[in-house]
């Protein structure tokens, strides 16, 4: 079978949309670190509704650990397909807006080169909360973390992408060009403003004269929103079916996608409203909604359902009270934690969660949710507990929604199998809790981990029973029955 590219896909079926400009007109304005599926389920197709308005707004993806992505979309020229679907059917369309991809550890001078470069007016992000190497407690930079000691002796061959920014602002300033603006597209709360922080330190630490500069860098906070999982074998095969040509990198997502942003872009920045984007002066009060309500649900029942043998996030709310759990938690216990949105319909806004997390079309695994609990805990469910306990609250919901991630990294399931807990803090938490079953000690131990609960958490005895409690009952009678509790409840 032949290969998407440049070649083959004007010869694809007419019930595949694919891009309405000419790709040899487009150029590179956007330089985007950490390009897996969510960038190229969200912003990329964002950025290519409006390519035909204005061809400058090309994006270099750049992959700051593994070739993986540049290996697959090489060949195709950039060109992937995406598959929007859900209950009631798909829709393929070819994204043609990534026409550069690099590869960092490979070839860090040409990432910074293209960074430098005056076209390049906007550097965003997608790499994770364990990529902008902070304490997710306090939002600092982890001035020990190995990546940071490394590119501040090796400026020129930076590893993290703090390290990138803060080299290829120097760069521009030495050469007389504008700084570029930073734009994070990462679940973090005040996104703009933790990457700000973080590299005006590590800029900083390099050189005071640079930490003043990078200091008028602007920095606009987002809030993104649309559920991709992980493609699978089968659906790269279906996808390739439906194409007639083999495309080695294709995503898969839902039909609902939201991306709220700031509007701070000196350099000038695309026409993303004209595909939906909504620009505002303050976007803090839509990503604390995000965060807590879907990101917060999304964690609590992705552990809950791992533990209870619930492969995908479909699965885990068919599961026996999962839904009035997540309802629950939603309604009751999360929603007077947040400012109000004038004109925004937040009952309808959680209804339409509910049926998100139920769509069977998308295979979101629980295991893939899972990942680095240390560092989304602290946004996810930690900062809405603060809140509660400073109104004299309950939460018993989210309680029981940390208590599941401390289940889950002791890094055995129920059934007495391993755990691939994938975590920044992996080892450490594997070592906590070794040898340890009573759950007053595990908490105990977790607990220790102030930059994940800090030390106002650590120290609140009603916090720590209510998690006492919680893990007592997964480890006695399983997240299952837990569950089930849930539904007679309700």
């Amino acid at each position: 079978m032949n290969r998407l590219s440049s070649q083959t896909f004007q010869q694809l079926p007419d019930t595949i949309e694919k891009p309405d400009y000419d790709r040899t007109n487009i150029t590179v304005g956007i330089v985007h670190l950490g390009i897996g599926a969510f960038h190229r389920a969200h912003q990329a197709v964002f950025t290519d509704d409006i390519l035909a308005r204005d061809p400058s707004w090309g994006i270099c993806g750049v992959s700051l650990r593994s070739a993986e992505t540049r290996d697959a979309l090489g060949p195709q020229d950039g060109l992937y397909a995406l598959k929007v679907q859900d209950g009631q059917g798909e829709q393929l369309r070819v994204i043609g807006s990534v026409v550069e991809t690099l590869v960092a550890p490979e070839d860090p001078e040409a990432v910074l080169i293209r960074m430098s470069d005056p076209a390049t007016r906007i550097v965003s992000l997608t790499v994770t909360e364990k990529g902008y190497c902070h304490n997710p407690a306090n939002g600092t930079l982890d001035e020990r973390h190995s990546d940071i000691i490394h590119d501040l002796s090796n400026p020129a061959r930076p590893r993290s992408a703090v390290g990138f920014i803060v080299e290829a602002l120097a760069r521009r300033q030495a050469a007389g060009v504008p700084a570029f603006t930073l734009l994070s597209c990462d679940n973090l709360p005040s996104n703009g403003h933790v990457l700000k922080r973080v590299v005006n330190r590590f800029a900083e630490m390099r050189d005071p004269a640079l930490g003043a500069i990078v200091a008028a860098v602007a920095s606009p906070s987002t809030m993104i929103d649309r559920i991709v999982p992980a493609t699978t074998d089968a659906d790269r095969a279906t996808i390739a079916k439906a194409l007639g040509v083999e495309d080695a990198w294709p995503v898969v997502t839902e039909p609902f996608r939201q991306w709220v942003i700031e509007d701070d872009f000196p350099l000038g920045r695309p026409a993303w409203e004209e595909a939906g984007a909504v620009f505002v002066e303050d976007v803090s009060s839509f990503e604390l909604m995000k965060l807590r309500l879907l990101n917060g649900s999304h964690s609590t029942l992705a552990y809950l359902g791992f533990l209870a043998g619930a492969e995908t996030v479909a699965e885990a709310m068919a599961l026996s009270g999962m839904e009035e759990l997540v309802e629950g938690l939603m309604c009751e216990e999360v929603s007077p934690t947040l400012p109000a949105l004038a004109g925004f319909d937040l009952p309808a806004y959680r209804r339409a969660l509910v049926e998100r997390f139920k769509n069977p079309a998308l295979r979101h695994r629980t295991w893939q949710i899972a990942m680095d609990g240390s560092q989304k805990l602290p946004q996810r469910l930690l900062g809405t507990i603060r809140d509660r306990i400073a109104a004299g609250a309950s939460y018993e919901r989210l309680a029981l929604g940390v208590a599941a991630w401390m289940r889950y990294a002791r890094g055995i399931d129920e059934a007495g199998n391993t755990i691939d807990v994938r975590d920044p803090l992996a080892g450490r938490l594997a070592a906590l809790t070794q040898g340890l079953d009573d759950p007053e000690k595990i908490v105990a131990a977790f607990l220790g981990l102030t930059e994940v609960f800090g030390e106002d958490l650590r120290v609140d005895v009603h916090f720590r029973a209510a998690l006492v409690g919680a893990l007592s009952r997964l480890l006695s009678d399983g997240s299952a029955v837990v569950l089930r509790s849930q539904r007679r409840e309700g």
